[in-house]
């Protein structure tokens, strides 16, 4: 029944596949679910059924799906216990790994568990009150459930809810919103927080998006930038983009898109902002395509307006450098940013390039084919525009983004194809990419690919690789012709080596394509030959290169002669002619090249012409041989091992070319490369080659074993026994670590044979004798070095008689193999469903051989080692000789050898009975715990065992799954075996006993017994010490790479499969080997590795540490167990001052994973925290460093354990199981809630002790202490003793600096604590889920539909009296919400203290005396140490606001009156910058300690503060103090109602320019201040209007500083008056949507500052005609001019600067260009210039352009100054390439005609300009436009050229021409001008095209027209011909050849001597 049951899932799964697998690369390879499930029941595990059968492969019975499930439903069960008890660590940790590694092992939970599962983790993740490191984990398993798209479909498996995910990223980017700043709750990590995100971000419904706007949009602002940032950032980190359910227009994405463009345009020049909405939008692109309710068009589900827009962003993103201008991006915009930084994606795993890639194709459809404005025609174009940059001469910034974009572009159109062919990807059908559109798509990238794969960059060629292969996959017959026409040439050796490695890389990614492509797959044998060369050991990149170029043909195609026992094609003769005649063919036709070999080539030829291509395999194989065995003779010696040198690289190649190779050799070439490699083997000893050649010998052995081992074994026993009976070798010990010249061809036969047996299956037991003797032989008779490679050979027999691993290495299944191979099976794709695997299990005879290898050669070890201890050895230990340790070194190794080769024999089962007695009779191995429970039972406060260590030794049910473990219980060969591994660890004691005692200081030998050591521990049931499946799953990685392609799912060549099932074994043994229950024997052992973790000797602790932290991992309980005696040597080391005991204690105690161990376990902590400390005086620089670099993880002992975990019950409810579990829940929660307790009591302890401590030691090691106390003795429930107060308090004014940042640092903590406390009423809960109660906060009614409600909520900002003060800077800026959060402005009561935070605080107030403040205010004072700290320090002012608090309410024994008194006398005469940066500290925080005050105290310290700040403010400010009066006014101000400083804010608004003042610099600091005002007010400021009247009044002030402030403060002034102000979330998107589909243009200048820019601009215009020329003295123009510049530049860098556009065309256009001119004063100049270049960059919409461009055109072909004629040209060329997709065809047109026109302007400088820019501007065309300038612009030149000939000299005039004395006459002049316009007009045709190879056919035409018409003019024309001509060649000199054919004969013949001289000449 069963046997049916399976076949009919089988029948199923397979149907499944049939209808289209949905296959998509984004996910895991899959097919097993449904494999052993009942068929009805598929459905329920997997959406997609998996491509790969894992299960079925094994050689072994596997468990059933039922036995799986019942194993999950049991962890989950512990899951839950763990999380209802509120046992997270260790507890939910445990189980959320055994989750991890059940699905590691490919099993699937149904739906409905992962439904759960996702909903829990999600909760976890972001519960309040969890541990930190805790959540993350959390996090990390939730993404692992979610990290498949197929997995859970969003909106019908799953639904998540954003606010959680919101709530805590507002506690990082809304701080002011999100109630007290914690300083004592540890953060989440934001970067887990934005992954979150992502991978929940799928989830979110899209009904939530209106809410989520009403709770996001509000915040918005730009007159706090950084709010409109964080806005945008969650946004993008929130928006769901899933497809809404029919129905609800209000979700269309149109619907909200015109909004979403508007928040963009109102942040210009910001690269943050555009990086974010392209990710939003393409997000959104991808998710609504496959929506068939969204409305799709030619541009995605985007207007045409927006894709203009966006393709004009994607521009102004690649940073393509126009010309001479400027990045289009303004620093001081993104650098507002601030705290919004941190919702920014990983730039490196989410690239831009990735973002636009994707947005471009999720936007194509076929709708784009017919359509001129489509995205594909945009794209096109912007390919075209940037084509030149691609190429490698012309690298820079640009190259990586350009060809990763190309990449994304490809990969993301590959992974579109894929899915929507097997229809994963399901979709309109309208929607689907066709044919035609393929075709225009990798023809638009193919240029530029074929450029970059000869990049320079190594980046940029991998990426340009990629995308070829992406390329050809699509499109065979586009790509490859041009491929082939480049290689050839560079493979014949024709051009530069570095196109020759990249036409290597290009064939091998090409390979697999290749071979599978009629017609293209006869050029493979050939390029096979023509590959050869580039084995060569002078160039090994190239080797490298070209060997993995074989090993992926030999992966696609069988080396088989397939002309064999055919009659119709003998030989390689038709091959060699069809090749030849394509070859010329391409070289003739040149790049464009057409092979159509789909028509144009017969298959029944094409066959022949394959198969005769074939016949030349034998040379083929020889040749590569001999390659080889060349390069191995010429290798260089390896410097290092594992070095990443370039040798190695090669030696590691060769083993996987070699293995493919081999493979695919047909029976015959088999036999001749086997004789081949043997008889080099046996002829030849290669020391460097000898990995390499032992690599290529196991190649050869693993494929076909029998025949191999019969022709190898032979000769290389031969060769052993005669090198050592004849040669000596190996017969003495030597010194060094090189092997002598004697022993080289021992190593050399030894290296091969042991690669030879290994891995090979049973062919060996043939051998079994020779083997055997040879193994026993070479031990009893070598020494010396060679004996490590003689244990390596018995240690690699014993793997391969013992493992389970897969012997099949074919191409093709058998039965392939038995029809005979074909044409047809090149390339052929194997079905990952039907496999058959030949794998190797070992047999009894096997396993019999090698339990008598392993007895022989062990007990032989033993036994050796037993004589060399106790001195019945004949080698004694003389103390001078080293032969003794030499022994006992070798025979370690061979014991650790022999103990790893056997572990898969081992059992953890037995391996940890105790010996002779059994604990437990054969016990169920399948799952169970060993050794039943620990004494849980008990009552612990009366047990022996503390509750911690319960943790430690509780036994966790295992569950371990059949992995074909080939022994029983009862079988005496299992019983042998073990028994001689207990042996061995008894004798690993006694050695290391024995060392320990008498030869202390023999580091030699300690090494390999604690590697022994390790393998004893660890080597059980899998050899884990060679991490045998990191190794094997990363080189399978490494070996599937190249063929991948997005959407594919594992289409890989046959052997690769195989290899999947290997590793897939591989993982179940690794699954398997959990950590085992100690013996005594086990504990001895862990006692000693203890012992010497703290020898003296460094390389004995190192070696000890590393075994035993391996054996840690692998003994349950071993941690109690070692603490002791580790914890004891570490005190006694810093008792005695041992520095090797302090080192090896801290090593092993704190860094190690004892570390954790600890922290968690209070028995042991305070003695590791008292130990530490007392280290940290050690006299020595190596322990201090070791103490500084451990004080983190000390202080993470003292992190307050959970003490309330807020959870939502229903989810966790969710998975409680079927059966009742609550005594066991309410078991562990007490266990819980006891522990903690117990251990917070203790922590308690030691916080008291540590504070007597801190307060009587030496700074250094008090400030270790104090950084421990301070995490410890912060606590929520008690806040803190009495003692630690005091010590806090009086620490703050310690005489030490650094202690007293410390204790400072920790006061404010403390205070921070106690005012969290009180706003969360005293309640845990209130505190971890930020619920504050703040008393003095109100929410204020806003009267959203008042039209006028705007206006007078800013009025009132203007009158000092307030009802309520509104802090916020957002609300209604952007728009209104219902309430908006305020403050009272006389707040009756303050924040209310219950009796624990009373007592605190009146304790603190006690010692804040008189003498207190006057000490601390002495340090204000005090010089800083470094130039850094010389400024306004916030942490002195944030110490003192908390300080001054409790003066207030008269808690603190200092009263107000004593604190003026100390300030006076801090500020003194203020004649010293230190008096002024401690006074402005000090008053900065008196004023906001009194924010949410009564309104008495407030005037009572305003009345004290502000004389003095006026006083300062008027005459006390220098260069030197002016900064810290800036940071206490922003301190003041920042965040808070200008009302609240009315005094200042007014005193500062009323400032006015005093002209007559000479103290410029008075003037200047004072509008600084009133600048740093505006700034922190923003649009709160409202008492703006006299002061702009005043500025505007002096613009032309004389003194720079003023001026340069004036600007400055302009700009700011304007730029905060604007605000947007809409009633509400709904009215804000309806009005966008209303206007236009990108939204209102934002900025729109009002009449009244329309009307102060023109009168600014008039009075400009009189002050510049006032000014007389050349006047060098300042005038009011040049003053006036400078002002007015600093104002615009501003303006212009800023994100308002679109306010200006409409002024742009006539008003500062000419001015700018007349400042230009005034050569007097260059810093007007400068300026004016620099302004000018912005222009261009300033983002205008559609058609807002025109106007600037007729006024570039009017300066450019009408102005009479020539300056001004040449610098417009700079704008226009930006103006043109900036706004590619927004200017239409008649502008463009326009520009042309303009340029053209500047080539006949008068002066030299503007034509040479108007020539570069015309061919800036054809280039960055698209090609339409391009090709029909270029046409009508060539006739127009070739003609001006034609018609205007130099008039004849006559004849007598020669001399007097000669001496330059003639005048040329005006016509003569202007044909001369006529003829360069031509000559530069047709040069900048020719310059438009540096690359194209080969030139443009129209190219050659206009060379040899400019090389006869005009060469030979005199002056400049003959110049530009010849740099014209000169250019051309010299940008061409890579393809020079390839390019010469594009000239007919006749033009070469007139080029020649022009264009490139004779060498004679």
């Amino acid at each position: 029944m069963d046997g049916a049951r399976e076949r009919l899932a089988e029948v199923i799964a397979s149907l499944e596949r049939r209808e289209g697998s949905n296959n998509s690369r984004a996910t895991s390879p899959g097919v097993g679910g449904s494999r052993e499930t009942n068929a009805h029941n598929v459905s329920a595990l997997r959406n997609r059924p998996r491509t790969y059968p894992y299960f079925r492969y094994l050689p072994y019975k596997v468990e059933d799906e039922a036995q799986r499930q019942q194993n999950f439903q049991d962890i989950l069960k512990h899951l839950y216990v763990a999380v209802e008890a509120g046992d997270f660590s260790p507890g939910a940790l445990h189980w959320t790994r055994e989750i991890r590694n059940w699905l590691g092992l490919k099993f699937d939970p149904t739906k409905e568990q992962r439904i759960c599962l996702v909903r829990l983790y999600y909760e976890l993740a972001l519960a309040p009150g969890l541990d930190v490191t805790a959540a993350e984990r959390f996090s990390s398993m939730f993404m692992v459930l979610t990290k498949r798209k197929h997995y859970l479909r969003p909106g019908v498996d799953l639904t998540l809810d954003w606010k959680p995910l919101f709530r805590e990223l507002k506690a990082f980017v809304l701080p002011s919103e999100a109630g007290m700043v914690h300083t004592t709750n540890v953060k989440r990590n934001i970067r887990t927080l934005t992954k979150l995100c992502t991978f929940a971000q799928l989830y979110f419904e899209p009904e939530a998006i209106p809410t989520m706007l009403q709770e996001v949009l509000p915040y918005f602002s730009t007159s706090f930038t950084e709010s409109a940032f964080v806005v945008v950032g969650l946004l993008n980190l929130l928006f769901p983009t899933a497809p809404r359910p029919p129905g609800n227009d209000e979700l269309l994405p149109q619907h909200y898109l015109p909004a979403m463009f508007h928040l963009w345009s109102l942040m210009n020049r910001s690269r943050i902002f555009d990086t974010t909405f392209l990710d939003l939008f393409s997000r959104l692109a991808r998710d609504s395509l496959v929506s068939g309710t969204i409305s799709f068009s030619e541009c995605g589900i985007y207007t045409q307006e927006q894709t203009s827009l966006i393709f004009t962003a994607i521009l102004r993103m690649l940073d393509i450098p126009v010309g001479q201008a400027t990045s289009p991006y303004s620093g001081s915009v993104d650098i507002s940013a601030g705290l919004a930084i941190m919702l920014e994606r990983d730039s490196k795993k989410h690239p831009i390039a990735h973002h636009i890639a994707r947005w471009i194709v999720m936007s194509l459809s076929p709708a784009c084919l017919d359509s001129g404005t489509s995205v594909l025609t945009r794209l096109e174009g912007l390919i075209q525009a940037v084509e030149t940059f691609f190429h490698p001469s012309n690298a820079g910034g640009w190259t990586k983004t350009l060809h990763q974009l190309v990449y994304y572009l490809a990969d993301f159109f590959v992974m579109r194809w894929n899915r929507e062919k097997s229809g994963e990807m399901e979709m309109p059908e309208e929607r689907k990419l066709n044919d035609p559109l393929k075709r225009r798509f990798v023809l638009c990238l193919r240029e530029v690919v074929f450029m970059g794969i000869y990049s320079k960059s190594g980046t940029a060629m991998n990426f340009a690789l990629s995308t070829l292969q992406s390329l050809a996959f699509l499109e065979p017959e586009l790509i490859l012709p041009g491929t082939l026409q480049r290689i050839y040439p560079s493979m014949q050796g024709l051009v530069e080596v570095h196109r020759t490695t990249s036409s290597l890389r290009a064939l091998q990614v090409l390979s697999r394509i290749m071979v599978r492509t009629k017609g293209f797959r006869c050029h493979v044998t050939t390029m096979l030959g023509l590959a050869l060369p580039g084995i060569d050991a002078n160039d090994l990149e190239k080797t490298l290169y070209t060997l993995s170029y074989i090993q992926s043909v030999c992966y696609s195609i069988p080396l088989y002669d397939l002309t064999d026992g055919r009659e119709d094609v003998r030989g390689s003769m038709l091959a060699s002619q069809w090749i030849s005649s394509e070859v010329e063919r391409m070289d003739q036709e040149g790049v464009n090249v057409d092979l159509d070999y789909l028509q144009g080539l017969e298959d029944k030829d094409e066959e022949l012409i394959l198969g005769s291509s074939t016949s030349n395999f034998a040379e083929f194989v020889s040749a590569f041989l001999g390659k080889v065995f060349t390069l191995l003779e010429n290798l260089p010696d390896a410097a290092r091992v594992r070095s990443g040198s370039p040798e190695e690289n090669v030696i590691n190649t060769l083993p996987a070319t070699f293995t493919p190779l081999l493979a695919a050799l047909s029976p015959d070439l088999y036999s001749l490369a086997l004789n081949k490699i043997a008889d080099f083997v046996s002829n030849h000893v290669i020391h460097q080659a000898r990995d390499a050649m032992a690599f290529i010998c196991s190649a050869l052995c693993k494929v076909n074993p029998r025949q191999a081992l019969r022709r190898l074994i032979p000769i290389l026993i031969q060769s052993i026994r005669t090198e050592i009976d004849e040669n000596g070798a190996a017969s003495t010990r030597n010194t060094g670590a090189d092997v002598l010249p004697r022993d080289r061809g021992l190593v050399w036969s030894v290296s091969m044979l042991s690669m030879c047996v290994v891995h090979v299956g049973d062919a060996v037991l043939e051998h079994k004798n020779q083997l055997f003797d040879i193994a026993r032989y070479m031990q009893e008779k070598c020494k010396g070095i060679p004996t490590v490679h003689v244990s390596n050979y018995v240690h690699h027999l014993l793997l391969n008689l013992t493992g389970t691993y897969t012997v099949d290495y074919a191409q093709y299944e058998k039965d392939v193999y038995d029809r005979g191979l074909g044409p047809s099976d090149w390339g052929m794709i194997p079905d990952p469903q039907s496999l058959h695997i030949a794998w190797h299990v070992p047999s009894r005879k096997e396993i019999e051989f090698a339990v008598e290898l392993f007895k022989s050669q062990g007990e032989g070890a033993v036994r050796q080692l037993t004589a060399l201890t106790d001195g019945t050895s004949s080698i004694k230990r003389d103390g001078t000789g080293k032969e003794w340790s030499d022994e006992v070194s070798r025979n370690l190794v061979l014991l650790r050898l022999l103990l790893s080769g056997v572990s898969v024999l081992f059992d953890s089962e037995a391996a940890s009975r105790e010996s002779e007695v059994t604990t437990n009779d054969g016990m169920d191995v399948d799952m169970g715990p060993a050794n039943g429970h620990a004494p849980e039972e008990k009552d612990w406060e009366n047990s022996a065992v503390p509750i911690e260590e319960m943790e430690e030794n509780e036994v966790k049910p295992t569950y371990r799954y059949p992995a074909g473990y080939v022994l029983t219980d009862a079988d005496p060969l299992h019983k042998e075996i073990h028994h001689l591994r207990e042996q061995a660890g008894e004798l690993l004691h006694t050695v290391h006993q024995f060392l320990v005692e008498k030869q202390e200081d023999d580091v030699a030998c300690f090494g390999p017994l604690y590697t022994a050591y390790r393998s004893w521990f660890i080597d059980v049931g899998i050899e884990r010490s060679a991490h045998v499946l990191d190794r094997v799953t990363r080189l399978l990685a490494a070996d599937i790479h190249p063929y991948k392609l997005s959407g594919l799912r594992k289409e890989y060549p046959r052997p690769l499969l195989l290899r999947r099932a290997n590793v897939y074994h591989l993982q179940r043994l690794r699954h398997n080997s959990y950590p085992r229950p100690k013996t005594e024997l086990t504990k001895t052992l862990l006692l000693d590795l203890a012992q010497s973790s703290v020898s003296s000797y460094t390389e004995v602790r190192r070696n000890a540490q590393s075994a035993g932290e391996a054996a840690l991992k692998a003994i349950i309980g071993a941690r109690p167990l070692v603490i002791p005696p580790l914890l004891q040597a570490f005190e006694d080391g810093v008792n005695n001052n041992d520095f090797a005991l302090i080192k090896g204690g801290m090593y092993s105690l704190i860094f190690g994973s004892l570390g954790k161990t600890i922290s968690r376990d209070w028995r042991y902590a305070p003695r590791v925290v008292r130990a530490y400390i007392s280290a940290s005086t050690a006299d020595k620089p190596s322990v201090q460093k070791l103490c500084s670099t451990a004080t983190l993880q000390i202080m993470d002992f003292g992190r307050p354990l959970e003490r309330m975990v807020v959870l939502d019950k229903e989810i966790v409810q969710s998975l409680a199981p079927s059966e009742d579990v609550n005594h066991k829940v309410d078991k562990q929660r007490n266990k819980v809630s006891k522990k903690r307790s117990n251990v917070e009591s203790k922590m308690a302890a030691l916080s008291e002790e540590l504070v007597d401590l801190a307060r009587t030691s030496h700074w250094k090691k008090a400030s270790r202490t104090a950084a421990i106390v301070i995490t410890l003795g912060l606590r929520f429930e008690s806040i803190a003793s009495e003692k630690m107060v005091d010590l806090l308090v009086k620490g703050a004014i310690d005489s030490h600096p650094g202690l007293r940042g410390l204790y400072g640092g920790a006061l404010v903590a403390l205070f921070s604590l106690i005012d969290s406390r009180a706003t969360a009423k005293h309640k845990y809960e209130n505190y971890i889920t930020d619920k504050p109660y703040i008393p003095a906060k109100i929410h204020v009614q806003t009267r959203q539909d008042d039209p006028n409600w705007t206006e007078e909520f800013l009025t009132r900002f203007a009158n000092p009296e307030a009802e309520y003060y509104v802090d916020h800077d957002h609300p209604g800026w952007l728009i209104w919400d219902k309430t908006m959060p305020a403050y009272k402005a006389n707040p009756k009561t303050d924040i209310e203290y219950d009796s624990v935070e009373q007592e605190t605080l009146s304790h603190i107030g006690g010692i804040l005396t008189r003498e207190w403040f006057s000490a601390l205010f002495d340090y204000f004072k005090q010089e800083p140490r470094d130039a850094g700290a010389d400024r306004f320090r916030m942490s002195n002012a944030i110490l003192l606001i908390h300080a001054f608090d409790l003066v207030h309410d008269g808690t603190a024994a200092a009263t107000f009156s004593e604190i003026q008194t100390e300030t006076a006398r801090v500020f003194g005469d203020g004649t010293d910058k230190h008096q002024h940066r401690a006074a402005a500290e000090i008053l900065g925080a008196l004023l906001t300690s009194t924010a949410d005050k009564p309104v008495g105290l407030r005037t009572e310290v305003w009345e004290y503060v502000f004389p003095i700040v006026q006083q300062v403010f008027a005459d006390g400010l220098t260069p030197e103090n002016s900064s810290y009066w800036i940071t206490f006014l922003h301190l003041v101000l920042q965040g808070k109602d200008p009302r609240r400083s009315w005094p200042i804010v007014e005193s500062l608004a009323s400032f006015r320019l005093d002209m007559s003042s000479n103290a410029a610099f008075k003037e200047s600091s004072k509008i600084q201040l009133l600048q740093q005002c505006v700034t922190d007010l923003g649009w709160h400021f409202q008492l703006e209007k006299p002061v702009i009247e005043d500025f505007l009044a002096h613009l032309d002030h004389p003194y720079k500083g003023v001026r340069e402030a004036m600007g400055i403060t302009l700009a700011a002034l304007y730029r905060t008056r604007y605000h947007e102000s809409y009633r509400n979330v709904e009215s804000f998107v309806d009005s966008q949507k209303e206007v236009a589909s990108i939204g209102i243009p934002p900025y729109q200048p009002t009449e009244h500052f329309s009307q102060t820019i023109h009168d600014v601009f008039e009075r400009l215009e009189q002050w510049r005609h006032q000014r007389s020329p050349g006047q060098q003295t300042p005038s009011s123009y040049t003053s006036g001019g400078k002002t007015v510049l600093l104002w615009l530049d501003s303006a212009l860098s800023s994100f308002e600067c679109t306010q200006l556009l409409r002024f742009f065309p006539n008003l500062f256009m000419e001015q700018l260009l007349h400042m230009m001119d005034v050569k007097e004063d260059q810093e007007l100049q400068g300026l004016a210039y620099h302004v000018f270049r912005h222009l261009p960059n300033i983002p205008h919409r559609h058609g807002e352009d025109t106007e600037l461009i007729a006024s570039l055109i009017r300066v450019g072909t009408q102005s009479p100054l020539w300056h001004q004629r040449l610098r417009v040209l700079i704008n226009m060329q930006v103006i043109f390439f900036r706004r590619l997709f927004l200017l239409p065809r008649e502008q463009q047109q326009k520009l042309y005609d303009c340029v053209a026109t500047m080539l006949e302007d008068t002066q030299l400088e503007v034509r040479l300009g108007a020539s570069s820019t015309l061919s800036g501007m054809i280039r960055c065309s698209p090609v339409d436009t391009r090709t029909s300038m270029v046409q009508s612009l060539n006739k127009k030149f070739a003609k001006m050229l034609i018609d205007s000939p130099l008039p004849k000299k006559p004849k007598g005039a020669a001399s007097a021409s000669n001496t330059g004395t003639s005048t040329p006459t005006p016509e003569h002049s202007k044909t001369v001008l006529t003829r360069h316009a031509a000559v530069l007009g047709l040069g900048a045709l020719v310059q438009a095209f540096p690359y194209s190879s080969p030139p443009p056919p129209w190219i050659p035409g206009v060379l040899t027209t400019l090389a006869n018409k005009a060469n030979n003019d005199p002056g400049m024309v003959g110049k530009s011909v010849k740099s014209i001509l000169s250019d051309f060649k010299k940008t061409r000199q890579d393809t020079w050849q390839m390019d010469l054919k594009a000239f007919t004969q006749e033009q070469a013949e007139d080029l020649d001597g022009v264009l490139w001289r004779s060498y004679f000449v």
